[in-house]
Order: structure tokens, then sequence, then C-alpha cells
């Protein structure tokens, strides 16, 4: 992270919500499998030791880890058309930030899309590139319209 971000991160941090913590840890855990190819549990465990980990929501957790782990190809094809470039070029940050959301905007339909949108950008901007944040809100925007039809109507 650059000193920019990292002063913002700081400035934020006393104010995430529960939910913002786990999916924080949830990216974190994308981008430890994507790199490593590690087992899912063995990542649960290393997540669950870190000194954040008491402040996570940590059911929201857990199943947004399991499922997206569980659900990667379909996500992944789901995501594939609204890309500009194979999704494996993608940075391991976008990559975890739009499998997270995407599994969102199918199984959380309780949470607003917009709220999904909006915390799928906070992540690019603080763990993302300079403009990861731009391609993550308007791939999402794109995905939204299509996965749920009825609440952008």
């Amino acid at each position: 992270m650059t000193e920019k971000q990292v002063t913002a991160h700081k400035k934020t941090a006393k104010y995430k919500s529960k939910r913002r913590i786990a999916r924080e840890l949830v990216l974190q855990g994308l981008y430890q499998w994507r790199l490593t190819g590690e087992a899912e549990n063995t990542i649960m465990a290393q997540l669950r030791e870190t000194q954040v980990f008491c402040r996570a929501d940590e059911a929201f957790f857990s199943r947004l880890l399991s499922g997206v782990l569980a659900h990667v190809i379909q996500l992944e094809q789901t995501i594939q058309p609204y890309l500009d470039r194979p999704i494996k070029e993608l940075s391991p940050v976008e990559y975890g930030i739009l499998l997270l959301s995407t599994y969102e905007f199918i199984h959380f339909l309780d949470v607003p899309y917009r709220a999904i949108i909006n915390e799928a950008i906070e992540l690019a901007r603080i763990y993302g590139g300079s403009d990861g944040y731009k391609y993550v809100n308007g791939v999402l925007d794109k995905l939204a319209y299509k996965l749920r039809a009825v609440e952008t109507a």
C-alpha cells in the first residue's frame, strides 16, 4: 500500500463495520488463495488468528469466503462477459473484489446492491491499484443490472 492508502486506511479503521472488516478478511483470503492455492480451511484458520478478526462479523466472513471458494467457476463465468480482458489477467485484488461482490449480489439479497458496490469500491481504493476502483465500479454496475434487475429497475 502507498503512504496515502495507509493513512486513509488508518483514518477509517476506527469506524469500520463488522461486515467491512469481514469483507477485508475475505479479500485477504482470496488473495492468498489465488497466489498460493492453499486450502480453504488453512486460509480460514490463519485469518481467524489475526488481530482484527475479533471485530469482524464471523458468520458473514465464513459464509462469504466459503461460498466464493465453492462457486469460483460459476462466479468467473458470470463476471467474464463484463470484462475487457480474460479474468485471469486481473490483478489479484480486483479479481478477489469482483468474486466476493458477485457472490454477494447472488446470495445476499438482503444487502442492497448499492451497498455491495460501495464496499467494493472502498476495498479497491484501499488495496487495489491507483485506478482499480474505477474498473471495479464499472464492472459491478453492469453486473448489478443483470443480477439485481428488479432492484435496479
